[in-house]
Formats: structure tokens, C-alpha cells, sequence
């Protein structure tokens, strides 16, 4: 049981960490990270673009990971 509960926490950093890389590279209200690479530049159109909603599909699927594994911490460790 040890070594799985090491492999679930050792996904869960690395998902929160992921999360935090995604978040900042999210484009609010001054631009975020995002604009760095080439981000802004489909913004300044009104629409948004291919790789805003490829970041933000990402995004969910990180957030989803991060939430299974926070479950499946509460279930081994309880």
C-alpha cells in the first residue's frame, strides 16, 4: 500500500504543478503569461483562438486528474 499511495502523491504533485503552469499561461485581463508566446495576437481579432481552446481543454483535463487523485488520496489514506 506504501507504494502506491508514493505513485498517487507523486501524479498529484505533478498535476498541481502542471495546474499552476496552465493557470498562469491563461490569458485575463492584462494578457497573462500567454501572450509571451504569441498569444495576444489572435486576441486583439475578438475570437478566440485554436491554442486558447486547446489551453483550456488542457486545462479540464488537468483539473480532472487533479480531482481524482485528491479522491483516491482521501480513499488510501483513510
Amino acid at each position: 500500500m506504501a507504494i502506491l499511495q508514493a505513485v498517487v502523491i507523486g501524479i498529484h504533485v505533478l498535476l498541481s504543478l502542471g495546474l499552476i503552469l496552465l493557470i498562469l499561461l491563461h490569458s485575463g485581463r492584462g494578457g497573462g503569461l500567454s501572450e509571451a508566446f504569441g498569444g495576444g495576437l489572435g486576441a486583439s481579432m475578438g475570437g478566440s483562438t485554436v491554442a486558447e481552446r486547446n489551453l483550456s481543454r488542457l486545462t479540464v483535463i488537468t483539473v480532472l486528474g487533479f480531482a481524482t487523485t485528491t479522491i483516491a488520496l482521501i480513499w488510501i489514506l483513510a
